[in-house]
């Protein structure tokens, strides 16, 4: 895995700890992405996406403010709706 720097909000490190989120995960999911848009809501926020194998392939969603350096995850979740999306 390359070389990837990001800074996590109290929020994000909360629900990855909740809902037993790996940080490498989290940091796949944002250097090689299956998918990865814009958020409608929050110009300065993308949306990452990336099947979990160890997780039933189930799709992480990851939400990263990529206008500030370091990037900052914001939020990241499982996503039920991106099911047999990818």
């Amino acid at each position: 895995m390359g070389q990837l720097r990001l800074e996590y909000t109290e929020h994000a490190i909360h629900v990855m700890i909740e809902r037993g989120i790996a940080k490498e995960w989290v940091e796949l999911a944002v250097l090689e992405p299956e998918l990865r848009v814009h958020d409608r809501n929050d110009p300065e926020v993308d949306r990452f996406f990336r099947r979990i194998p160890e997780h039933g392939n189930r799709v992480l969603r990851v939400a990263v403010n990529t206008v500030v350096a370091p990037w900052r995850v914001v939020t990241v979740f499982f996503d039920r709706s991106m099911r047999g999306e990818l």
